[in-house]
């Protein structure tokens, strides 16, 4: 398995980094983009890294945020699927500033781009990976607040939020983009589609902004799993990754690194 980082807050030397999150996963004889950042800087970091991203056989938008799937536009591949939960294309805001938060591809120009497939349920991309689909959200210390609304005023929790679910030997490696249904929530309903309890990797955003109750929740539960490689990124803001630092001696998720789980 290789995951290549091709979007993401901070960048290694020589690579271009944007708040935003793109990578590049090669797995099972298959080549999938997840997410695509905000611009064409996924694009550019390919590059760099010598990847082709017109080699992916999947694509999946893991949920409607701008800085997620604003970089579909640089895209065009009929017949090339696009795996998303069906309310990626909401209209959704700030609610503190009003401003536009969603994605700036409507339905119609993307299932021109691409072979479009809405899903609330769990889709198997191959036999060891799945796009997870809606996440139950089953604990008490995510996912209960949010800082967004839909057009209407309605409080958005995001219920398109998804992740990746890959089976590598008897472990799992859960990719996230930024896990606004709860990264645990994430990992408990991971283990429950691929019926296996160990896992190897967890890599990606955990929506995690301070040092607080849930952060904590959040590392207890990590230490109690025995998580053997932890790296979070994107939107873990920084008191939230020091105390991840201080618990596990992360390593910092970088555009243009490449991992080998």
């Amino acid at each position: 398995m290789k995951i290549s980082i091709l979007t993401e807050n901070t960048a290694s030397p020589y690579f271009t980094a944007e708040h935003g999150l793109s990578y590049f996963i090669e797995h099972d004889g298959k080549k999938i983009l997840f997410d695509t950042g905000a611009t064409d800087v996924f694009l550019k970091n390919a590059e760099k890294l010598k990847l082709d991203v017109t080699e992916a056989d999947v694509f999946v938008l893991s949920h409607g945020h701008w800085d997620h799937g604003n970089g579909l536009k640089f895209l065009n591949f009929p017949g090339k699927p696009l795996i998303c939960h069906p309310d990626v294309f909401m209209k959704r805001y700030q609610k503190n500033t009003n401003e536009y938060i969603g994605i700036n591809s409507d339905f119609d120009e993307l299932n021109t781009k691409f072979q479009l497939i809405r899903t609330k349920k769990t889709y198997q991309i191959s036999e060891n990976i799945f796009f997870l689909g809606e996440i139950p959200r089953l604990n008490s210390f995510e996912a209960q607040t949010t800082s967004f609304k839909d057009e209407a005023g309605n409080d958005d929790f995001v219920p398109d939020d998804s992740a990746l679910a890959i089976k590598i030997n008897d472990e799992i490696a859960v990719i996230t983009a930024c896990s606004h249904s709860g990264i645990c929530n994430i990992i408990e309903y991971a283990e429950k589609v691929t019926e296996l309890s160990k896992v190897k990797l967890v890599i990606g955003g955990f929506h995690l902004k301070k040092n607080d109750f849930q952060t904590k929740e959040t590392i207890k539960y990590f230490k109690k799993n025995k998580i053997k490689q932890i790296l979070p990124s994107h939107c873990t803001q920084l008191p939230a990754l020091a105390a991840f630092y201080d618990a596990f001696k992360i390593e910092q998720v970088k555009a243009g690194m490449v991992f080998n789980p």
